[in-house]
């Protein structure tokens, strides 16, 4: 068994599309029309085959409550692995990226968290 889909629940997939693939660097694999909303996915630049992350619409009633709790505590909702957090941490400041924590070493790994501009606080860290 793998992992081959997971989500991220996102106010707006254009805006999320835009930051995930522009600023992050993602890229786009997935885009069905699906009425309103769109089953939008976006891959790892080197690993397009790899786990799809869902841009999923936040329209259920219950995600609004739980994407602010998890905000309003500091929670990320989603961990993703770069080569080197400092660096990462630059390159996405001067790209006028929010931050909510700078890099930090905890033990085996150092993180950082950022605001994706959808709703989320997501975590990028580095193994040592």
């Amino acid at each position: 068994m793998k992992i081959v889909v997971t989500n991220v629940f996102v106010d707006d997939q254009a805006k999320a599309l835009a930051f995930y693939t522009k600023v992050l660097g993602f890229v786009k694999k997935t885009d069905v029309p699906m009425g309103a909303a769109r089953w939008l996915t976006v891959t790892g630049p080197d690993d397009r085959d790899g786990t799809e992350l869902l841009l999923e619409p936040d329209g259920h009633p219950a995600v609004g409550p739980f994407k602010r709790a998890l905000v309003e505590d500091g929670i990320p909702f989603a961990s993703f692995a770069v080569g080197d957090v400092n660096a990462e941490y630059r390159r996405l400041r001067s790209a006028g990226v929010r931050f909510t924590q700078p890099p930090v070493e905890m033990g085996p790994v150092t993180t950082a968290v950022l605001d994706d501009t959808c709703g989320n606080l997501i975590q990028i860290a580095t193994k040592k």
